[in-house]
């Protein structure tokens, strides 16, 4: 085959391809294509638009709902003893200056000393002869101790013997006395819930505060919570005799005055019964050679 038979099967075939593929052209409707194109394109655009904006109700619903969320277990019980000891301000008189007896310090010691570390607490002296000594619950980690200053005064009390009672009211709070007794079904359903489309239940608080004024002022520890706290302090103390005898004789001290002095009378009630608690103690009296 010669070159010039080639070059015209060449150019032939070009051409043949030439043809078949401007056919092929003119059957595409790109009209269609760029629509399909643009179609696509703004689908894709309202999904991202529509995902934004479910993101922004969800977000919007979730801040108002939390707008009702009440207190988890971790927060409510500061919140709410301060909300009593506010709302018994008057009668506490817990809210004028006090000076400072250096009873925080000599308490945090006391707790070191029998290896309680990190607890954080508040001591508050009240103005109120109806208060003795008590441990009211708090967040997690938390105490609020009430010291009654009439009481205080009465006794003449050291800073170690304030500690003494105060540790003796950390063992309640721990043993959690206080919290048996005023919790119910309703406050733990209230407790970490969300009141959003219903009314705020505030019966619940109304029954918790009955029930706080209730236990604080009249009904107290029973004699099984008394044993229970009694001994262990005996137990507890017994590695420093100091400090027992001084617990004991505290205790004798405090006997007196519920007997003695009808202001206190009510102590017993509170707490039975200091008698009971220096039998229970059981002292082992020393031959002095």
């Amino acid at each position: 085959m010669n070159l010039r038979k080639l070059k015209y099967i060449s150019f032939v075939i070009c051409l043949i391809c030439s043809v078949s593929a401007q056919e092929s052209v003119d059957k595409v409707d790109f009209k269609s294509i760029n629509k399909i194109l643009k179609n696509d394109k703004l689908e894709g655009v309202v999904k991202r638009k529509k995902k934004r904006i479910s993101h922004k109700r969800k977000k919007a619903r979730a801040k108002s709902k939390a707008k009702y969320r009440l207190p988890t277990k971790e927060d409510f019980w500061g919140i709410y003893s301060e909300l009593w000891l506010v709302q018994n301000a008057t009668i506490l008189k817990w809210n004028k200056g006090r000076p400072d007896y250096g009873i925080a310090d000599s308490f945090k010691s006391l707790l070191e000393k029998q290896g309680v570390f990190q607890l954080k607490f508040k001591v508050l002296t009240v103005d109120s002869p109806d208060i003795y000594h008590l441990a009211l619950p708090s967040n997690t980690n938390e105490v609020i101790f009430l010291l009654g200053l009439p009481f205080m005064k009465a006794l003449d009390l050291s800073r170690l013997e304030i500690s003494l009672l105060l540790f003796e009211d950390y063992l309640r709070h721990k043993y959690g006395y206080f919290k048996d007794y005023v919790q119910s079904k309703e406050l733990d359903t209230f407790i970490g819930g969300n009141f959003k489309g219903k009314s705020f239940p505030s019966k619940t608080l109304v029954d918790l505060s009955r029930k706080y004024d209730n236990f604080i002022f009249d009904k107290g520890f029973n004699f099984t919570q008394q044993f229970q706290v009694t001994k262990d302090m005996g137990n507890i103390l017994k590695s420093d005799m100091k400090l027992w005898n001084s617990y004991y004789r505290l205790i004798k001290r405090i006997d007196k005055l519920a007997k003695s002095d009808i202001l206190f009378r009510k102590y017993v009630k509170i707490y039975p019964s200091p008698e009971l608690q220096l039998n229970w103690l059981n002292p082992v009296k020393k031959k002095i050679l």
